[in-house]
Formats: C-alpha cells, sequence, structure tokens
C-alpha cells in the first residue's frame, strides 16, 4: 500500500443554474491575457449538446486517453511513443478553432463616438484572432438552454442508442447544467502524451501543472487528454491547462470557480488512494466495472493501516485530519451519490458529480400527484425525462444500476426530509429502503443543503517544510501508459520524455503568473498600462499600474514602506 492524497472536487448539478459566474471569474483570474481568448479553464455546458469544444466526447474522432489492449495493458488511445516519433511533426487529431469557438469582441468606438444621426449605430463582432469582421456561429455554450437542440443537441454523442427516449420538442424534452473543469486525473493521459515531459502530476496534492519551461508546444496533450481541458496558448507557443487555482489552494482557499460559485454546488477536500493500485483499477477489462474499482482505489483515514502508511508515506497530520472530514470523501465513499464523468477514458478523473433529479420531481408534480412521496419518486425515476441511460453515459460507462442507486437515494432524502420540515414522525423505512440510516440520510441533507463554508471546503494548508518539494516534484507519482515499444530511459523527443529523465521543474510561481500577465503588447504597439493581476500580488507594496501615470517613463509610485515596486 502507498498512501498518497489528491485533491478532488464533487459538483451537485441539482443546484447549478447555469450563470456562469464559475466561468467569468475563472477567465478573468487565469485567462485574461493574449494567446488564451478562446481558452475557458472552466466552462458550463447544456446537456444534451455538443459541449466544448463541440463533439469532444467522441473519442473515435479525437483519439483521447487510454484504450486497454488484449494482454491487459493500456496504451493511450493515440499511439505510443513509436507512432508519436513517427507522427512528430504532424498532429492531425486536435480541434481546430472551429470546434472551439473564433473568440470575437464589437467595435464599441462606433457607439461611443458615432455623430447624432437618424438610425442607431452597430457594434460588429470583430475577431480577436484576426481583427477582421465576422458571423458568430458558435461559442463556448451554443447550447445554452437547448437553444441550439434542433441543430446540435440531436448530434450529443451520448445520445448513441437512446434516441428513441429523447424527444427534442420543447415541451417533452430536458436539460440540465454540467460544469466542466480539468479532472486532475490519477492516471492523466495528457502528462503521458507530452512528448517533452512538461506535464506533470504534484505528488503532495496530485493538481496536474504543465511546465511551462519544458513545453515545447507539440500539442500532443491536447490529443491525449479525452476532455480537451488542455489547451494551446497561440501566443507564446505553450499549453496551459486549468491549475486547480494552486496558489489558493496552498493557503487553504477554495478555487476561484467554488468561491465564486452563487448555486454553492462545489466542494472541495483529500481523498487518500492507494497509489499502488491505481494502474490496476484503470486496466480493469470491463469499462462499466471502471466506476466501482476507483472507489475501491480510495482509502479509509481512520484505519489504523491506512494511518501507520501514511505517516511513513510523510503525510502530514492536519492533512489525515482534513481526509476525514473532506465533504468529497463522504459524498463518494460514505453517501455513494457522486460519479465520476466518463471512466470509460480510464484516466479516473478527480471531479465528481451528483446526477440532476430535480425533473422528476416536477414531473410527478405536474402528473397531479405528490411529487415529495417516496413511493411515486422511486416509481417515477424509471420513467425520468433525463433517461437513466443518458446520465449512465455520462458517469458510469452505461451502466444504469450505480445512477439508479444515486436517484433513489437522492429522492429518499427528499421525502424522508420533507415529513422532518412539516413536523410529522420521520419515516425509518425511507433510509432503509435504500440501504441507508436515518443519521446518514440526515447528515447526507445537511451536506448537500445547509453546509457552511467550512464544512464544503476542507482544503489542508501546504508545509513551510514541503516548499522545496512544491517546486521540485518527485517522479513517483503514479501516471502509466510507458509502453514497451522503446526502451525506458530518457525519451527519444529529449530529456524529460521518458521515466527515467528526473523531476520537472514548476514555474508556475507568482511572480512568473505576474510577468507573464503583465507581458502584453497593445495593437499598435506599447505596453499595456493600468493592467494588474491581484491575484498574483503579494500585497506589499504598490503594484505597478494600480494608479495611472502622469509619465509614461515617471518612476513607479512608492509602497507604504517607501520600496519602489
Amino acid at each position: 500500500m502507498r498512501v498518497m492524497a489528491q485533491m478532488a472536487m464533487v459538483m451537485n448539478l441539482d443546484k447549478c443554474i447555469g450563470c456562469h459566474t464559475c466561468s467569468v471569474t475563472c477567465k478573468q483570474a487565469w485567462t485574461n491575457r493574449s494567446g488564451t481568448e478562446y481558452v475557458w479553464f472552466n466552462n458550463v455546458e447544456t446537456r444534451p449538446g455538443l459541449g466544448y469544444p463541440r463533439g469532444y466526447e467522441d473519442q473515435e474522432e479525437w483519439q483521447g486517453g487510454w484504450t486497454r489492449r488484449r494482454d491487459g495493458r493500456l496504451t493511450l488511445r493515440a499511439g505510443g511513443r513509436l507512432k508519436k516519433l513517427l507522427n512528430i511533426f504532424s498532429n492531425p487529431k486536435m480541434p481546430s478553432i472551429h470546434d472551439y469557438y473564433e473568440p470575437w469582441t464589437y467595435d464599441y468606438e462606433t457607439l461611443l463616438n458615432a455623430p447624432a444621426q437618424d438610425t442607431f449605430p452597430v457594434a460588429r463582432p470583430y475577431s480577436m484572432l484576426s481583427g477582421k469582421p465576422i458571423n458568430v456561429q458558435w461559442s463556448a455554450n451554443w447550447d445554452d438552454d437547448l437553444g441550439g437542440s434542433a441543430e446540435h443537441a440531436v448530434a450529443d454523442p451520448m445520445l448513441k442508442g437512446i434516441e428513441d427516449k429523447v424527444k427534442m420538442e420543447f415541451d417533452q424534452t430536458f436539460m440540465f447544467y454540467l460544469p466542466r473543469i480539468c479532472e486532475h486525473c490519477l492516471n492523466p493521459s495528457c502528462a503521458a502524451s507530452c512528448p517533452s515531459g512538461a506535464i506533470y502530476k504534484r505528488t503532495e496534492d496530485g493538481i496536474v501543472l504543465v511546465d511551462q519551461d519544458r513545453c515545447r508546444g507539440w500539442r500532443m496533450c491536447v490529443t491525449g487528454c479525452p476532455y480537451k481541458k488542455v489547451y494551446f496558448n497561440h501566443k507564446t507557443g505553450k499549453a496551459e491547462k486549468c491549475t486547480f487555482c494552486y496558489p489558493r489552494v496552498e493557503v487553504g482557499i477554495p478555487t476561484v470557480c467554488a468561491e465564486t460559485c452563487v448555486g454553492r454546488l462545489r466542494y472541495i477536500g483529500i481523498m487518500l488512494y492507494d497509489a499502488d493500485r491505481v494502474l490496476e483499477a484503470a486496466s480493469v477489462e470491463d469499462e462499466s466495472g471502471l466506476y466501482e474499482a476507483q472507489r475501491s482505489v480510495f482509502l479509509d483515514p481512520s484505519d489504523p493501516e491506512v494511518v501507520r502508511e501514511a505517516e511513513r508515506a510523510g503525510i502530514p497530520e492536519d492533512w489525515m485530519e482534513a481526509a476525514r472530514r473532506s465533504p468529497v470523501r463522504r459524498l463518494i465513499s460514505d453517501y455513494k451519490v457522486a460519479l465520476p464523468l466518463h471512466p470509460e477514458y480510464r484516466t479516473m478523473p478527480m471531479v465528481w458529480y451528483i446526477p440532476p433529479l430535480s425533473p422528476v420531481v416536477d414531473a410527478v408534480s405536474g402528473s397531479g400527484h405528490d411529487g415529495e412521496d417516496s413511493d411515486n419518486l422511486f416509481a417515477a425515476i424509471e420513467t425520468l425525462r433525463i433517461p437513466v441511460e443518458y446520465l449512465a453515459n455520462l458517469f458510469t460507462a452505461g451502466d444504469t444500476a450505480p445512477v439508479d442507486a444515486v436517484l433513489r437515494r437522492l429522492a429518499a432524502m427528499r421525502s424522508y426530509m420533507r415529513d422532518i420540515n412539516l413536523g410529522r414522525d420521520p419515516q425509518a423505512r425511507i433510509p432503509e429502503a435504500v440501504g441507508m440510516r436515518e443519521e446518514e440520510m440526515y447528515e447526507m441533507f445537511r451536506l448537500l443543503a445547509l453546509a457552511k463554508y467550512d464544512e464544503r471546503y476542507v482544503i489542508p494548508t501546504a508545509h513551510g517544510e514541503q516548499a522545496h518539494s512544491l517546486e521540485e516534484l518527485a517522479t513517483d507519482c503514479p501516471v502509466s501508459g510507458f509502453d514497451d515499444e522503446l526502451p525506458e530511459t530518457s525519451g527519444p523527443f529529449g530529456e524529460g520524455s521518458g521515466p527515467g529523465a528526473g523531476p520537472p521543474v514548476a514555474v508556475e510561481n507568482f511572480r512568473m503568473l505576474q510577468e507573464r500577465q503583465t507581458s502584453d503588447e497593445l495593437v499598435g504597439g506599447g505596453r499595456k498600462t493600468g493592467r494588474v493581476n491581484l491575484l498574483n500580488w503579494d500585497g506589499k507594496g504598490t503594484p505597478d499600474g494600480l494608479f495611472p501615470r502622469g509619465d509614461e517613463d515617471a518612476p513607479a509610485r512608492p509602497g507604504r514602506g517607501g520600496e519602489h515596486r
């Protein structure tokens, strides 16, 4: 047993209202600069729909994730080292800007400076890439509220095989929102796809990052990621991805998307897992067994044997306490209501979801029956407007049994709590019908509906004695995918491409990010003044650009301590 800690997230889809606050705040914090105009580390999709980039779930087309060979070993769907070597200068399996969208802005100057006239001036859309007028035809969530259902949602890959169960007429169809970030997988295929060894998984918390110094812009990571959450910065020539807001997490603060979530649907916590069993679990032959296989890898932080092995692995006691209090662990392992997104990709994702139940209550109430009655709800689950098969295609590789069990637990919780809220005696038979105790059901309700800030986000801080390991990372974090086509030395693509290449050096720190954030050039030339990234400000003095200068050549204003920033 090799105990490791992993930062994880659970999202309750019943509470997502599709406001995109998480997307906008993430955009402002991380990708509000040149070269990342089309990049959304966090995006919210309407399902059914094609997603972002469009059709990203069609791995027959994009060749992302892992596939299991006949001998039981995993290999990248896009091919191993030898195939990458033969195609080193050609990587066609990557979405184009057409599949993402061509970002645009508007000619606001026409509105602001137009003279008085009989007709109202129009602000035309202009491409942020070419600067030319464009006709907007696609964006990050073109399916918003099923707006493109007749044309796009019908092509959702998850509808394959259940087309007869889904009606696209607006009075009969269904929809829900699906927020997505990088999955920070236990077995990331993006890291195994990188010829330069630039993508790495931090051993202390499992966050997957891109070393900007090592990245050579091969873009094979974009192909390798089945969730298409690795992006190419066309200005810097580097790959970028969600960082799980690690500068915030390291000091015990939740990610920007979680902090600003209007619906309070996100939960963040630590999961302990057995690193020695990751590859075995990801290699299960039957795809429908991958969900349970991944759950079996997670460890109980209260188990004395796990505690001993964790101490031997150097996991601090406050991290162990955080793992015991983790809301993510309770939702995944104790209450068993959270499910992984597309486990069939075999990357073992660590952003899990509680499937939506709301439409079943509305459907029952609309028929004239009691929408909160447990008997009615249990019966209605089998006739959901959201087919259980659709949810199973998303979360359990097509196996409907786990999804049905989750929906029944959520339905039972609603019925059980209604009796309590109305002052009636609670019915013990309701939780017993779904294999839960009354205390467990009440605790689950409290976590999902009433949990406070420090209950939803249980994030241990980084330790000062680990400062070196935060930058110089060990290479024992388990990532499969080095096949036996070539010797396991420093790989054929240069230093860092093989498993024995040594630890990568992280450059994602506050100072480097601040330099990159303020290095943009205006279209007409000249440095952007007045642009300040307060996320990366250390709080000392006054950062450049916070106040306008009367003279471009004037020195920066001194901070409170008299020092110049």
